[in-house]
């Protein structure tokens, strides 16, 4: 297994710098994140330091981990650790003659890059914050009505209706993705993997663990999968089966779930360190907490009152 380190690195403008690889290289003429195999002795920060030193000349001050992929070509396997860059000194340029693109994160779709690059696309491209509905009957029972006065552009939205039968459910989904369109926003449903062909705007499906662990197989259709995680064996797990990020709660104790004792910010940030891929903190968040959760390594915050209404 060759263990590489690669980075997502971002400018002030929000693009996000790739690089093309050397036509003589494995995947040559294919377009990259900049990093390179992590020496004897390195970790994955010192070789992150160091990679995109060499490559960019530029040197990273601020980086957090991201994700870990791990992809078997036919010739080789390799395992890639992934940060998040969000400052440096410098000006990034190809150091050792590769030609570099700074690119808006719409667009990263637009350029071929190597299979192993597939989820980290995915990751590069995740907000800070990631909203879920309440019940209909939370909100007096017309969800859309609720929903029309708070939708705003890039917003990522988990329509979470357990209440509501299937049917039921996906009128409400092509209704509110109908709304997601018209602002810009992005829409994934929560639990009803069968319901992705009759809402094609959707961008993927949240599943809880529950859920996820009696399915025989999570075909998600290329879109994104978001799991429900509660402790290290659970983010292990969704790592196996796929998910391209996940949330891991309770942080914090919520008025949704009074009986499930909160995990705290120390123990969520120990399990987020053992994490391979991106994790959202849930449990009694507001926007308030987005700074604290992300330095302890999370791609940000995710819930329903806090982030909604700005409570817990």
């Amino acid at each position: 297994m060759l263990n590489v380190v690669a980075a997502v690195i971002h400018n002030p403008q929000d693009q996000i710098l790739i690089a093309q690889r050397p036509v003589h290289k494995h995947q040559g003429g294919l377009w990259e994140f900049a990093g390179g195999k992590i020496d004897d002795g390195e970790t994955a920060a010192q070789a992150l330091v160091r990679e995109l030193q060499e490559e960019l000349g530029i040197i990273a001050t601020q980086y957090r981990p991201l994700l870990t992929v791990e992809h078997h070509y036919s010739d080789k396997s390799v395992r890639l650790q992934i940060f998040r860059v969000t400052a440096f000194d410098g000006k990034a340029h190809g150091a050792e003659g590769q030609p570099t693109l700074w690119v808006n994160l719409q667009d990263l779709k637009n350029y071929p890059f190597p299979a192993a690059n597939t989820p980290i696309i995915k990751a590069a491209v995740l907000p800070d914050v990631y909203y879920i509905t309440p019940e209909p009957h939370e909100v007096g029972g017309d969800l859309l009505v609720w929903l029309q006065v708070r939708v705003q552009a890039g917003m990522w939205l988990v329509l979470r209706a357990k209440s509501l039968s299937k049917s039921d459910y996906l009128t409400l989904a092509q209704q509110v993705a109908a709304l997601c369109q018209q602002r810009q926003a992005t829409l994934l449903l929560h639990g009803h993997i069968d319901l992705l062909d009759s809402v094609p705007t959707t961008i993927g499906v949240h599943l809880p663990f529950a859920l996820a662990s009696i399915e025989t197989k999570i075909d998600t259709k290329n879109k994104y999968l978001v799991i429900s995680t509660h402790n290290g064996e659970e983010l292990e797990q969704a790592w196996q089966w796929g998910a391209d990020f996940v949330t891991l709660s309770p942080v914090q104790q919520t008025l949704s779930h009074p009986e499930q004792a909160a995990m705290g910010w120390q123990n969520f940030a120990t399990l987020v360190q053992q994490a391979k891929l991106p994790v959202y903190a849930l449990g009694g968040m507001t926007q308030q907490d987005i700074t604290q959760a992300q330095q302890l390594g999370a791609q940000g915050v995710a819930g329903i009152r806090g982030l909604f209404n700005g409570s817990r």
